[in-house]
């Protein structure tokens, strides 16, 4: 049996927006067609409800968990897919992608644990019902055969979009500006829930950690920010009261300790996924995301580094997607090359301001006097390369992505000193990745 991995996943969806490198240029554009294209497939399934009442957990209480499955041990090169939460529940699908992880150098896979509908795919005392998207009421027997296959199990827990908890607590929801007692919704009707609900934090550690109780190795969180891709001028925070970068970071750092808490045996893998332009903005691209202010919380920073989303004019391109090795050696160079650094022009939370003496005249005298002034950097701690892993492309968007296309995004990503990389198709089929993929 080969060695098996954890790979840091979530495949987050740029969604329906994209923005300008730039501090002060932001564009952003409603792409209803984007979203639907990266939107998982669905699978006919039997809809089975989830067990359990909706839940929010005392706040500062974490249980520990008594331990239910064993877990895989993480390859040094994580190499996985993704595979959505209507897919897991369908043995076709199952048969095929481990046939394909098992034979070729694929070792990881990354699985719904919930989805855009805020569905949670697997059985859960935690979890809400009435959820639309699939289940998984087997999820812990199939983690257990993946394990027999040594593969390493990712669990991508769809955070922030959530239409199913905003539903059941509204109260908890980003409101509409015109009319705050209604939820705000996207371009594609789907809510969020609004970044400072402290309420939602917990909900979030109790999914993590019983979705690590049944085996899970990695938990991948997506969708870890703000809104993006609808009416943003009508958008209404009732929790959030401060600034987007330092709610969401606040938010990171309470996620990070609480899920890490009392873990009886197997400390799980935590990973986050970021919008691929974090790796070359310094702004927080309105939605919170900034590279160095996740960097201190997670094992593992995944930037969806889909070429198809950057915009037109991005370094120059006018067409992106002739260009997928440049974009994604250049952001993934970048973010390496920034994790890595001891300064940053970054703050957050963990960083010291790094200060100057200056000289400057005393008042109302010939003298002069010295005092200390921000230097616009700060310092922070260095981190290996390897924390970054790309999330690249194999889906049809907006042009056939072809063999040729995937192996340059795979080649860019160990060009810029990488060996990671998950590769996220919504359709679940990785036509072109399957046709140049080293066997076993």
């Amino acid at each position: 049996m080969k060695r098996r991995a954890s790979v840091i996943i979530g495949a987050a969806v740029l969604g329906a927006s994209f923005f300008v490198s730039g501090a002060d240029t932001r564009v952003t554009a409603a792409l209803s067609s984007v979203s639907d294209a990266l939107r998982p497939a669905s699978v006919s399934f039997a809809r089975v409800d989830m067990r359990g009442a909706p839940g929010t957990s005392a706040q500062g209480e974490v249980a520990i968990e008594t331990p239910r499955a064993t877990h895989v041990e993480m390859p040094t090169a994580v190499k996985g897919i993704y595979m959505s939460q209507c897919a897991a529940a369908t043995p076709s699908f199952r048969r095929d992608l481990i046939s394909l992880i098992t034979s070729t150098e694929l070792n990881a896979i990354i699985i719904d644990l919930k989805d855009y509908s805020g569905t949670v795919a697997f059985p859960s005392e935690t979890a809400l019902e009435g959820g639309a998207g699939c289940t998984v009421p087997d999820f812990e027997e199939f983690v257990e055969e993946l394990h027999r296959h040594g593969i390493f199990v990712i669990g991508r827990l769809t955070v922030f979009q959530d239409p199913l908890y905003t539903k059941v607590h509204p109260e908890a929801a980003v409101r509409r500006a015109g009319d705050t007692s209604a939820v705000w919704k996207d371009h594609k009707g789907l809510s969020f829930v609004d970044v400072g609900a402290k309420q939602f934090w917990d909900y979030i550690v109790a999914l993590a950690r019983e979705a690590h109780a049944l085996g899970v190795d990695e938990i991948n969180f997506d969708y870890i920010r703000y809104p993006s891709d609808g009416n943003m001028r009508d958008v209404h925070y009732v929790h959030s009261t401060g600034d987007k970068q330092v709610e969401l970071e606040r938010f990171f750092a309470y996620l990070a300790e609480r899920v890490r808490e009392n873990q009886p045996h197997h400390m799980p893998v935590l990973s986050a996924d970021l919008f691929g332009m974090t790796t070359t903005n310094y702004d927080d691209l309105n939605i919170g995301q900034v590279l160095e202010r996740a960097l201190p919380y997670f094992d593992y920073i995944a930037p969806m580094v889909y070429p198809s989303h950057y915009p037109s004019g991005f370094r120059g391109y006018a067409n992106v997607n002739a260009h997928a090795y440049d974009i994604v050696y250049h952001s993934m160079k970048t973010a390496a090359e920034r994790a890595g650094a001891t300064t940053t022009k970054a703050a957050g939370l963990t960083h010291t301001p790094i200060m100057e003496t200056v000289t400057v005249p005393a008042s109302g005298t010939a003298a002069t006097t010295t005092r200390q002034e921000p230097t616009g950097l700060y310092a922070k701690r260095a981190y290996k390369a390897e924390v970054m892993r790309p999330w690249l492309q194999d889906f049809n968007y907006p042009v056939p992505y072809t063999p040729e296309m995937v192996a340059a995004q795979i080649q860019a990503t160990y060009d810029a000193g990488l060996t990671s990389w998950m590769f996220w198709d919504p359709a679940n089929t990785y036509t072109s990745l399957r046709q140049v993929l080293k066997p076993e």
